[in-house]
Parts: C-alpha cells; structure tokens; sequence
C-alpha cells in the first residue's frame, strides 16, 4: 500500500529541526559565512537537541531515529544554511557511520556516546590530492610494526577535522598488497592528539565557508594494532558502504538547499514591485516560480523513497545516486532562477540567495559533502 503521508513524530521532527534552525542558526549564517568561521557554539546547540547520531541506537547514545527521519532533519538545516548541514551530514553519515557499521562493540562503546552528544566530532579520510574519486589508489600508508600501525601520508578537503570539537579520524590507508597485487586497503581509527598526526585548517573556500574543512598530515603516526575497524583489507568495501548512505544526506542538502532558495526568491517576488505591483504577478516570474516548485517536490519523493528503502532493509545504493544526483540538479536550477528572480541583489551577499547559489554550483559539479569529506 502506497503512502506518501509523514507520521505525526516525524511531522513533529521536521517542525522542531525547522523552528532551530530558522532562531538558532539563521541570525548567524552569514555573519558566520563572511567570516570564514566553524561555530563550537551552534555545533554543541545542534548536538544538545539530538543532531549527532540520528540514526545510532539509544543505548550507544544516539537518537535512535530513522533515516527518513535524518533525511529531514539535513534537509531543513540545508533550508536556512549550507555550512551546518555539512557539518550535521558529514558528522552522521561519513564520522560516525563507519564506527557504527563496522566497529567492534568495544569501539562502538568508546566512540559512539562521544560522537552522539557532540562531544567531539568524527571525520572520514579517504580524498587525497592525487585519489579523490579514484579512492581504490590511496598513497598512505599505514605498516604494521608489533602492535602498532604506522601510518604515514596525507588527506585532502576532509569535514569535521581541524575545528577545536574534531576528536577522530576514520583513515583509509594501504596495509599491504593483496594476492591479486592490487592494494590492500583497511580503515584505521586516528584519535586526534596522536604524535605525528597534524590537522590543518583549509580557508578561502567559495562554499560552506563556515564549515570546517582540513588537510591531515601523517608522519610516522602510531595507532595501536587494535584501531583498524573491521577487518584488515576491507577498508574500500567499508568507505563504499558508508558512501551509499552518505548519498542520501548530500541528497538532502541539495533539497533543502533548493527549498531555502525558492522561499527566498517568493519572498521576494512578492516584495519587489514593478510598474505598481510585485514582480510575481508577472507570468514570466510566476511560471519560473512554478517550475521550481514542481521540481523541489520530484526531487523530494525520489529522495524520501530512497530514505524509506533503506530503511525498510531493501536494496538502495541506485536509488540513493539518483536522488543525489537529481537533488543537486534540481538545486543549482532553483537557486540560477532564484537569482534571477532577485535581479542585481541575487549577487549581494546581504541576500540568503547568494549562499545558496554558490553551494549549488558546488554540488552540482560533485565537490559537495562527498568530496570535501572525502566524500
């Protein structure tokens, strides 16, 4: 049986991500984004009402929520501002998936609780600056000596890494070579504060310029043997893994993003006057507007559909491309029209809409949360 209503809870959750959202994090946005700065204030406001560790199972400290119900929660942080949703999707799919998916219980319990409640932040390390998209040819390498890996090399446009919260690295490095001679690949818990592990902060980004973004250095970094999550040599199978539902929340960031971009542009057009009425009582607005609406509402049932899939245990990997890919589209078509709509002030930084557009063109191209967190 089809049915395409939300629950009363999950009614309930979108609303109170939404009032958050719209008191907390909207007054700062910008301030935030001209001045390039990450902010341990709204990230501990966005862990306090249950942000960090959506979908995690109370008793590791989570939420215990579905993904559906994650997807919301990205997608209405995205409404208002890009850089938090980055950090909320970043923090749940890429930082603490992997500890949750493949994790040994002890890792679990030692993470996990800290991860949930925000007390530190998780990053993914998979980009390098030569093994972005073609993450099967990683150069660090990690060498087991007795009980202790030794990694050395370095990661690229990783989220969630050099703030004062970031407390974990998840590290896909080269752990030997298989039979086949291809590389063997194996992920690697890094605690921040482990000698010869150093994160450098990334600025003058053009996008989600209030998120954290690093590059991590590894010179002859020692972890003990106990670190690697999972099993040795399937590290590549664990980053895909985690990758697939990452999807789903850069998804959501696009959709929401569009939603946000699209309220702004009727906001607008129904302030603007022109010839002694608002421009949106003119056809050429008024279909533009009606365009973006049918578009953002495709884009939404693809997107929930592939949330629910996954959810209810089905196959969802295809789904889960397509609504990333669609939703980022429908984005960057949404916030050009906004800008449109907007006239000169579309390019005025004092204008929400000009956030928008610039994430857009980022997603669109690919160098959303899926690239800048090794994504």
């Amino acid at each position: 049986m089809l049915n395409f209503e939300l629950s009363q809870e999950q009614k309930i959750l979108r609303d109170q991500i939404r009032s958050f959202a719209e008191n907390e994090i909207k007054p700062v946005a910008q301030d935030l984004d001209e001045r390039a700065e990450f902010s341990l204030d709204t990230a501990k406001k966005m862990a306090e009402i249950g942000l960090f560790g959506v979908t995690v199972p109370e008793e590791y400290g989570g939420s215990g929520y579905k993904y559906l119900d994650y997807v919301i929660a990205v997608e209405e942080i995205a409404r208002v501002d890009g850089s938090h949703a980055a950090t909320v999707a970043a923090a749940n799919s890429l930082g603490i998936g992997p500890i949750y998916y493949f994790g040994t219980e002890a890792q679990k319990k030692e993470w996990l609780p800290k991860l949930c409640k925000g007390e530190i932040l998780a990053s993914f390390g998979l980009t390098e600056p030569n093994a972005g998209s073609d993450a099967a040819h990683s150069a660090t390498t990690a060498r087991l000596d007795g009980d202790e890996w030794v990694i050395n090399g370095s990661k690229i446009f990783i989220t969630n890494s050099a703030s004062a919260m970031a407390g974990l690295c998840v590290v896909q490095a080269v752990s030997g070579t298989q039979s086949s001679g291809k590389p063997e690949l194996s992920c690697i818990l890094v605690p921040h504060g482990t000698p010869g592990f150093r994160p450098v902060p990334m600025k003058h980004k053009m996008m989600w310029r209030s998120s954290d973004t690093g590059q991590l250095f590894f010179d002859n970094c020692r972890v003990p043997a106990s670190n690697i999550l999972g099993e040795r040599g399937e590290g590549f199978k664990q980053m895909m893994i985690t990758l697939d539902s990452g999807r789903l929340s850069i998804a959501a960031m696009g959709l929401g993003g569009a939603q946000g971009a699209f309220e702004a542009a009727l906001r607008y057009a129904n302030e603007r006057t022109q010839f002694g009425k608002p421009i949106g009582s003119f056809q050429a607005i008024s279909f533009k507007l009606a365009d973006m609406a049918v578009e953002i509402e495709a884009a939404r049932w693809l997107l929930y559909k592939a949330a629910w899939l996954r959810d209810a245990k089905k196959p969802f990997a295809k789904e889960a491309a397509m609504a990333k890919l669609y939703c980022s589209e429908v984005m960057h078509r949404v916030a050009h029209a906004a800008v449109q709509i907007h006239g000169g002030y579309g390019l005025m930084k004092e204008y929400d809409v000009e956030r928008f557009t610039v994430t857009s063109g980022c997603l669109r191209s690919g160098r959303g949360p899926a690239k800048f967190s090794a994504l």
